[in-house]
């Protein structure tokens, strides 16, 4: 098969951008010729990633109980334990989510997209890039108390919402206008082991939905898998020992999509560990001859030559490969974020050419 996806970079998600508008408008000026799907940007509340479907999902639903509120000052969490700790309400066995909010709000954006398109601010052969959480980290950064009884509730009725949201999202968005991607981060620190309140079968909560969700994106939508450890707020919550275990879960997610995987995002060390070969070692065993890989090695930290020296690292273990952030930019914004994305753009030129 002919690999659909070949750019050299690629936008994880999230900009340091104040609204939908500006994240196109920035992204398709500073990153149009390098990329080959835009993000809205994930702005406002959206910036918190799952947080917003903890606070827009799980918490208004009359069968969810409120445990704990979150102890954050401003409301919003600041680190795992800053979340709200949420349950099933006693007697309840099985529940159902109406619509979720993050898919109004995606609309919306597709909307704005579809309009600057024509206008021409958008090159014409962008598609529209999404970002969907995978269920299990919408769920486990919420439900810190009987996690097992939670999760044989809560997860089937986010996995029924999830395919009705991308049925949702088919009947407005024409496939060949779309990318999806599929982004997780508490599934690799849960495989780990580091994540404390999690129970039962870590695997089967990344591979179960995968099997079920990922073949029912229709082959015309491009379909992209984020592995990352999350930065929550800003840094890795997790540093792994080396890429093994994302390398077999996109091994498997390859295998099992039951469709191409157009590309797969996989974190990589941080900045002290760039020339560590043990690190980044597992590439040598990434079996996905079809799937555009990019590689997290793009850090603000260190900027041009610190690329240059993960880029240089990772090459001795993987023959081709492009680049992104560790993960999304909008929780690294820095004192001026216009220039955060600005600098993005030239470490990359500077370095791919």
């Amino acid at each position: 098969m002919t690999r659909r996806v070949d750019s050299d970079l690629l936008l994880v998600g999230s900009l340091p951008v104040d609204s939908t508008d500006e994240g196109f408008r920035a992204g398709a000026a500073l990153f149009g010729d390098r990329v080959a799907a835009l993000p809205d940007g994930e702005s406002g509340a959206r910036g918190g990633w799952v947080g917003y479907d903890r606070v827009t999902l799980l918490e208004p639903h009359p069968d969810i109980t409120v445990l704990e509120p979150s102890p954050s000052p401003t409301g919003r969490a600041r680190h795992a334990y800053d979340t709200a700790r949420l349950t099933v309400a006693d007697g309840v066995e099985t529940l159902r989510f109406d619509s979720w909010p993050r898919i109004a709000e995606t609309l919306e954006s597709w909307e704005r997209f579809r309009t600057l398109r024509d206008e021409g601010v958008i090159p014409p052969h962008l598609r529209f890039q999404v970002g969907l959480p995978f269920p299990s980290s919408v769920f486990t950064g919420a439900f810190k108390d009987a996690y097992a009884r939670n999760w044989a509730i809560v997860g089937p009725a986010l996995e029924d919402l999830w395919l009705r949201s991308l049925d949702e999202l088919l009947a407005v968005i024409p496939a060949r206008d779309l990318a999806v991607q599929w982004d997780l981060a508490y599934e690799t620190q849960d495989l780990e082991g580091v994540i404390a309140w999690t129970e039962g079968d870590a695997w089967d909560r990344f591979a179960g939905p995968w099997s079920r969700l990922a073949p029912r994106v229709p082959e015309d939508v491009l379909m992209g898998l984020h592995l990352c450890y999350g930065t929550f707020p800003e840094w890795p919550m997790y540093e792994a020992r080396d890429m093994g275990l994302i390398v077999r879960m996109a091994n498997h997610a390859v295998a099992h999509a039951g469709r191409p995987l157009d590309w797969v995002h996989l974190a990589g060390p941080r900045y002290l560990r760039s020339e560590e070969d043990a690190f980044v070692a597992p590439l040598a065993d990434l079996d996905a001859p079809d799937t555009r890989v990019f590689l997290g090695i793009v850090l603000p930290l260190d900027g041009e030559a610190g690329l240059r020296r993960r880029h240089t690292t990772a090459s001795r273990h993987l023959a081709d490969f492009g680049v992104a952030m560790y993960c999304g930019m909008g929780r690294q914004r820095g004192e001026d974020p216009a220039a955060t994305m600005r600098d993005h753009a030239a470490t990359v030129a500077a370095v791919l050419g």
